[in-house]
């Protein structure tokens, strides 16, 4: 068997020329890598793999490296190839042997699943925040070991600062890294759900979230400012309530009366098609 071509560039970097050739060991010799940067695997793309190493076998091998029990080794990367070998029925896998520290062991993981496209943004997240966190890693030192910008390395983690529920959707696909990073063009976390609310009801795509995201901040009170300093802090938030429940600009005005003004602002006939609709009025 010869060395397996197309580790990228990256990873290469990581695994020096003269590391050894790839060898063949049981599969039950090989632990898990707790280091592993992935969270979760599509079931699909498991049994996918599954069946193309029945055909095929596995043409990449293993990244491992020695375990402190003697005779076994610990999974660097290839968590799915270890997993789709198992359902494949394989009982020996192919493996490259490789010395690694243990916070080597997660950039490694890092890079392969970051080369394979296989993390999703907040695993991406989570594995450069661990980084900088646990092994004291600066932004810029992992952008350059892992060949991305320092800029994309902060943008990503600027993504787990959002509220565990706009993470959730994020996770499951409701929106995209790109909806998730306008959202937080928007400071408080009232505003961001409030607009994530409206991205997900009337099915806003990127760009058309990033427009609300910069309309919200033009046509309404800043995030992290009352409504109106005039009005009491009841009357800003009805407002803020009604700006959520209608996705533009509102602006409620109350007398000591009792009368006042409400005005709902629009910015193109469609957003008003769609105004009336939220608010069950149909257009002859």
């Amino acid at each position: 068997m010869t060395r397996a071509r197309g580790l990228g560039r990256g990873l290469s970097a990581l695994i020096p020329p003269d590391v050894a050739g790839v060898d063949e060991v049981d599969l039950d010799l090989i632990v898990p890598n707790p280091q592993q940067p992935r969270f979760s695997i599509s079931e699909e793309s498991l049994q996918e793999l599954t069946q193309s190493i029945r055909e095929h076998g596995i043409l990449q091998p293993l990244l491992v490296s020695a375990s402190d029990a003697e005779g076994t080794y610990q999974l660097i990367a290839g968590e799915r190839r270890l997993r789709a070998a198992r359902l494949a029925g394989l009982s020996r896998v192919p493996v490259v042997v490789k010395e690694a520290a243990t916070h080597e062991r997660l950039e490694l993981a890092l890079v392969e699943n970051l080369q394979r496209q296989d993390l999703s943004p907040l695993e991406e997240g989570q594995a450069y925040r661990r980084l900088a966190e646990e092994f004291g890693m600066s932004q810029e030192a992992i952008a350059t070991r892992v060949g991305r910008s320092r800029t994309a390395i902060a943008n990503t983690m600027r993504l787990l600062t959002l509220s565990d529920e706009i993470k959730a959707g994020l996770a499951a696909g409701a929106i995209s890294e790109g909806h998730a990073r306008a959202l937080l063009g928007l400071k408080s976390e009232e505003d961001r759900r409030a607009a994530w609310q409206q991205v997900t009801e009337r099915q806003l795509n990127v760009r058309q979230t990033e427009t609300l995201v910069r309309r919200w901040h033009d046509g309404s009170p800043s995030p992290d400012s009352p409504a109106h300093p005039q009005d009491d802090p009841e009357t800003a938030a009805l407002e803020s309530k009604l700006r959520a429940a209608v996705g533009t600009k509102v602006e409620l005005r109350r007398r000591s009366t009792g009368r006042g003004r409400l005005v709902l602002h629009f910015y193109s006939d469609d957003e008003l098609t769609g105004l009336l609709a939220r608010l069950g009025v149909e257009m002859d």
